[in-house]
């Protein structure tokens, strides 16, 4: 009997530590909570300015990109920092909730960066729309000008009578010479705000006739046909890479649809590895930021500039 007290001795010790430790728990539960509070807080202290250098860096970003669509901008910063603070938020659930830290990494990182590829996509898409009713619109601005209309009142016209999207930059160019800008001063900021190459071209060759005197109606129809030649190659190298891209959108979905087989089909216990080990992880994002950037590798080769 000499054996029992030696074995009950270190089991009722440690019955009593973990008493205590059960009585000690709501004490230390709110002890780590005022202490993870306090480096949430010391580290927001410390990086304000820089957050608030990001924040300001990419709402002018984005402001420039939503005047040229015509979008309002007023509770744009708002919007950016509830955006962040999502952004935040995920990565948390990842990292906490999920156990998968370098994934929601990378999760944050594609959230941050899918607005401004959005934006910028639907900028460049108004920006082509304005390129291919650029020259129908300079040949009707030669129209009017030959029948004795002054250059205001021909960019009235096209105001008027021209589709969308043009119509609403000839709409602020006639706007802002009516309330007394120079209409110089108005060709030029149309210019600066579309950051058309063909537009820039119509601008100047509108106000070198207006300062020489030359037959502004003859330059606008050659520049047209300039434009229209330039539109009829971009249409032809469009049409016989159209192929090529579907082909890079569908290369750009194949690895999740593998994935998607492995973890469902072929092999479910180690394909769940990718995402409950940290080698995996870091594999799986390795691989999405290759996959995206062969994507847009192949975009930018099937989309050369004429």
């Amino acid at each position: 009997m000499a054996p029992v007290p030696a074995i009950i001795h270190p089991l009722s010790s440690l019955a009593d530590f973990l008493a205590a430790a059960n009585t000690r728990m709501p004490a230390l539960l709110i002890l780590g909570t005022i202490t993870m509070g306090l480096a949430v807080a010391a580290l927001a202290w410390a990086g304000g300015n820089h957050y608030r250098r990001a924040i300001d860096y990419v709402e002018a970003d984005f402001r420039d990109k939503l005047r040229r669509l015509r979008r309002t901008t007023r509770r744009l910063r708002t919007l950016l920092v509830a955006w962040s603070v999502v952004v935040l938020a995920t990565f948390t659930v990842f990292w906490i909730v999920l156990d998968m830290p370098i994934i929601g990494l990378s999760v944050a990182t594609l959230m941050v960066c899918l607005p401004w590829f959005l934006l910028r996509r639907m900028a460049e898409r108004r920006r082509q729309q304005i390129e291919d009713q650029l020259a129908d619109a300079m040949v009707s601005l030669s129209s009017a000008i030959k029948a004795g209309l002054s250059l205001a009142q021909a960019i009235e016209i096209l105001a008027r009578q021209t589709p969308r999207p043009i119509c609403q930059e000839f709409q602020q160019i006639y706007g802002e010479y009516q309330l007394g800008k120079p209409l110089e001063r108005c060709l030029d900021e149309a210019r600066q705000r579309l950051r058309s190459e063909n537009f820039a071209l119509f601008a100047a060759a509108m106000e070198a006739s207006r300062q020489s005197g030359g037959r502004l109606n003859e330059t606008v129809n050659r520049i047209a046909h300039s434009v229209r030649e330039l539109q009829r190659l971009e249409r032809k190298v469009t049409s016989e890479t159209a192929q090529a891209r579907t082909s890079a959108v569908y290369m750009a979905f194949a690895p999740l649809f593998v994935l998607a087989i492995y973890y469902f089909v072929i092999d479910p216990e180690n394909t769940a590895r990718l995402f409950t080990t940290v080698p995996g992880q870091i594999l799986l994002c390795l691989a999405l930021v290759l996959d995206v950037v062969a994507y847009l590798w192949a975009r930018a080769i099937l989309n050369p500039d004429i």
